[in-house]
């Protein structure tokens, strides 16, 4: 399936976060013109395509793009989310991460990636999600016991990772697949144990749920995400006598929150209900359900991945323009490919 123009449009606006009048009264057209144009209606001739990629920052040559895989709106993308999320904030993210997969997409078509990892495919009818991590890690030839740089690891396998500002702290992250690369868009409000623990999620549901999909897919997930970063035959002998310093303790080494260690005691049957009651009281009359101590301790993670192939544009020699035009960007418009302007240094 291509995508049409209408969806892209429609994507483009809802990422930048416009409403249909805002659009409209930019173009100089009648909001009614511009919903036949958003939902294939009337076909925009070429005029009005340049004035469309002016006002949503792209070329015409992106907004004419045939995008493989599901068109412009993607119906795949998995999101972590809180059950408070509104439908407002989840679909302006929603529509980022369709843009992001759109000029990933646009440009790794003419400059592919060669990774030098690969995400696998599972059938969580066939693997358990444990299972299913186990066999990444083993694919990935990683060593045992705490993940460090996960976010190198996840982009070595040609995932592309952005953070961005959701202006919600009720979404997490959202992943899809952009041709033959995934991506994963990170809310960088988070802390870096809470982002962790989101690429590690979002990993699981490209792992399992790509082709495969049933009604479990978030618990799936998250058993993958807890398996992945904490493999059970190394992490189970540390799970007792779980008393909050442990857990600090244990949060520093494993790279997540006492929460998610704490979880993976319950699950793995470490940790009574009652346990578990009083795990949760203690986290509440500190104020540590909200936010944990000693997050900032947790090394930092940064994507590498999308700024690395901005930069080796740059010195394969095309000029900012031509990278622009790869990137489906228009001249001044920024995307996470797009390379660091140079500053003037004084000597």
């Amino acid at each position: 399936m291509t995508s049409r123009v209408g969806d892209v449009i429609l994507v483009l606006r809802r990422a930048a976060d416009i409403t249909q009048e805002e659009l409209a009264n930019a173009l100089g057209i009648t909001q009614a013109a511009l919903s036949r144009y958003e939902n294939d209606l009337r076909d925009p001739d070429d005029d009005m395509i340049g004035k469309l990629g002016v006002a949503l920052g792209v070329t015409p040559e992106f907004l004419r793009h045939q995008f493989r895989m599901h068109g412009a709106i993607a119906a795949d993308a998995h999101m972590r989310r809180q059950k408070t999320a509104k439908p407002t904030e989840w679909k302006r993210v929603e529509a980022q991460l369709n843009l992001l997969r759109m000029h990933s997409s646009y440009l790794l078509e003419r400059v592919p990636l060669r990774p030098q990892n690969h995400v696998i495919q599972v059938d969580p009818g066939e693997r358990t999600p444990a299972d299913a991590a186990s066999m990444l890690r083993a694919s990935w030839r990683m060593p045992i016991g705490p993940v460090r740089n996960l976010f190198r690891w996840v982009e070595s396998a040609g995932v592309i990772i952005v953070e961005a500002d959701f202006g919600t702290h009720r979404i997490d992250g959202m992943s899809q697949w952009a041709g033959d690369h995934a991506v994963i868009t990170l809310n960088s409000a988070m802390p870096t144990d809470r982002k962790r623990l989101t690429v590690a999620h979002e990993l699981g549901h490209l792992v399992l749920h790509t082709a495969y999909i049933d009604s479990d897919v978030e618990d799936q997930a998250n058993d993958f995400a807890a398996e992945f970063l904490m493999p059970e035959h190394i992490i189970r002998p540390q799970l007792h006598n779980l008393t909050l310093g442990k857990l600090e303790d244990l949060k520093l080494e494993w790279g997540v929150s006492m929460q998610a260690v704490f979880e993976r005691a319950y699950r793995l049957g470490k940790a009574t209900p009652e346990e578990r009651q009083k795990f949760y009281r203690q986290m509440n009359s500190r104020g540590w359900k909200v936010r944990e101590p000693n997050s900032e301790l947790i090394p930092q993670e940064t994507p590498e991945l999308a700024a690395s192939v901005g930069q080796r544009l740059t010195e394969s020699g095309l000029t900012e323009r031509e990278i622009q035009q790869l990137i489906g960007s228009r001249d001044g418009g920024s995307t996470p490919f797009t390379p660091a302007r140079r500053a003037l240094r004084t000597v």
